[in-house]
């Protein structure tokens, strides 16, 4: 029983990372069997694992027609990245509030990296912001909400110019201590995507660049 729970929790993580990697994309429908095979494991690990992505909100199940990466729509969307933009906003207040003196970040994240997978870039950003609160839950529920845009982030980073400068920028006043500048462009950065959610769903509707 034990190896089993072992090898579920493995198979946990590396389609939680695939996921946020752009491997799997909204929309695109995950075969258990094929994960079976690819990791050398039996059904029942697999399905463990995939259904605990289910409950996360990762994966959706669609009954017959299996499990798919979730498709969202302008409302969810727009949902995401406010939650997103919240909670961020939160890490900073709750940051400053006992460390007025010190910046969020402390240079663990590097500028020229980021161009290599601006997604994965926000993503871990993101995170850093969240871990700087010191705030377990609030850490959670930023992963959590982190894990869906993730997917989404691959298509709205194609319609979007100067993402990189962008993201760049937030760093940089992640290590300052001006607090309301690290603030407005956090709003500034969930309000240019706000209003591009209908062409990303769109383009998520279209099909994206991942083969199905």
């Amino acid at each position: 029983m034990h190896a089993r729970q072992s090898k579920s929790a493995f198979l946990y993580q590396e389609v939680r990372h695939a996921l946020r990697s752009g491997r799997y994309m909204p929309g695109q429908r995950i075969d258990p069997a094929a994960l079976a095979d690819e990791f050398n494991a039996s059904p029942t690990p697999v399905r463990f694992a995939l259904y605990r992505l289910v409950g996360e909100g990762l994966i959706a199940d669609h009954g017959r027609n299996g499990l798919h990466v979730p498709m969202p729509n302008e409302v969810l969307l727009r949902d995401q990245y406010d939650w997103m933009r919240r909670l961020l906003l939160m890490a900073c207040a709750i940051h400053f509030a006992a460390r007025p003196d010190l910046p969020m970040l402390a240079g663990e994240l590097q500028v020229a990296p980021l161009a290599e997978d601006l997604a994965r870039a926000t993503w871990l950003l993101f995170d850093a912001i969240a871990r700087a609160a010191d705030h377990r839950s609030l850490h959670r529920a930023v992963e959590q909400v982190n894990d869906r845009l993730a997917p989404v982030r691959r298509i709205g980073l194609k319609l979007i110019d100067g993402s990189l400068e962008e993201l760049s920028a937030l760093l940089h006043l992640g290590q300052q201590r001006d607090r309301r500048a690290l603030e407005a462009a956090i709003d500034a950065y969930h309000a240019r995507r706000v209003r591009l959610v209908p062409r990303i769903v769109a383009s998520l509707a279209d099909g994206g660049d991942f083969p199905r």
